[in-house]
């Protein structure tokens, strides 16, 4: 009887750890909404507009862009006919959607509305990673590059209420990946893992100012950014965040995630920093100073999952799940904790 009150004691002590181990995680997977089991293949970004309730899914392999239902998850449309899609950016006030072409080598415009695409601004293959300036409205594209046989790529904008070409920034490097714009000022930091470096441009004079090196990660890829504490996180596909002094462009640290990132998001309000890796996993950390990162966990995903975006006023955070197998596609959305 001993031995059995031991047992059960033991039992309720573990499942106690796992039910603290579970309310602690930084986030939960509260559903799953099913793409067409017609669509196939890769996937890139996603984006969420909240003011129209709809969640958009690029999706590279089919050329299309999936739209739902951002709250219920029904599955609403496809927008076909794309090249390559790769990103999404959306401007509300005039109810457009503007996704890059990688294969057309353009950047599409599309009625809000009924989805009709209603322009085009031509730029080169590999139409690709964007930025958006606020203040001017532009949109800030890389294109070009490896893809376009070229041994340098292009940093193009696009001025979005004239839907105009405004600037071409030519940056050596066959290969330019996710920016961040520093809005208290015209810089504007840029991956260039072909290179492995950071390029800070500046965004009146469209020139590259300086370039940092990355020597504590390789292929940095992704990148997000707190103007507050001047700290720039390059997150890089061999399983680390290299944390940058925006300031002075000095590395300071490390923090490892998995491997195959390419979404990284910093939340100001929580101060969290969630990494999308295709291992198959989301890293979360807390910033708690400048100089001090909690690790809040590594939540599981499925292989292959990503690419994130964060919804702060649903307390959301959605990932892409690539079809495998004879499943279907899906998006896991998880429920910041």
């Amino acid at each position: 009887m001993k031995k059995l009150g031991v047992l059960l004691m033991m039992g309720t002590f573990l499942a106690g750890l796992a039910g603290l181990a579970q309310a602690a995680a930084p986030l939960k997977l509260v559903a799953k909404y099913k793409m067409p089991s017609s669509v196939k293949g890769r996937f890139d970004h996603l984006a969420a507009d909240v003011p129209s309730n709809r969640l958009l899914l690029t999706a590279e392999s089919a050329h299309e862009v999936l739209v739902f239902n951002l709250r219920t998850g029904k599955y609403l449309r496809a927008i076909t006919g794309i090249g390559i899609p790769h990103a999404i950016f959306f401007r509300d006030d005039l109810k457009r959607i503007y996704v890059t072409d990688g294969g057309a080598g353009e950047l599409r415009i599309y009625n809000g509305k009924n989805y009709r695409q209603i322009g085009a601004v031509k730029l080169k293959v590999d139409s690709d990673s964007i930025g958006y300036d606020p203040e001017t409205h532009d949109l800030y594209i890389v294109n070009g590059g490896g893809d376009a046989h070229q041994s340098f790529s292009m940093l193009s904008v696009v001025n979005t209420t004239t839907d105009k070409k405004v600037a071409d920034i030519k940056i050596d490097g066959d290969t330019l990946e996710a920016m961040a714009l520093a809005h208290s000022s015209h810089l504007l930091y840029i991956n260039n893992p072909s290179k492995s470096l950071v390029d800070v441009v500046n965004r009146e004079t469209h020139s590259v100012l300086r370039t940092w090196p990355v020597t504590m990660g390789r292929r940095n890829v992704a990148m997000a950014f707190d103007p507050s504490t001047h700290r720039l996180f390059v997150a890089c596909r061999s399983g680390v965040i290299v944390v940058f002094d925006s300031e002075t462009g000095k590395q300071l640290q490390t923090l490892p995630i998995g491997t195959g990132v390419d979404d990284l998001i910093f939340d100001p309000a929580s101060k969290r920093i969630y990494a999308a890796c295709g291992s198959g996993m989301i890293a979360v950390y807390h910033e708690d100073d400048p100089n001090h990162y909690s690790h809040l966990g590594d939540v599981a995903a499925i292989r292959g999952s990503k690419n994130e975006v964060l919804v702060p006023q649903l307390e959301r955070l959605f990932t892409t799940i690539p079809p495998r197998a004879n499943t279907p596609g899906e998006v896991f959305v998880y429920r910041v904790q």
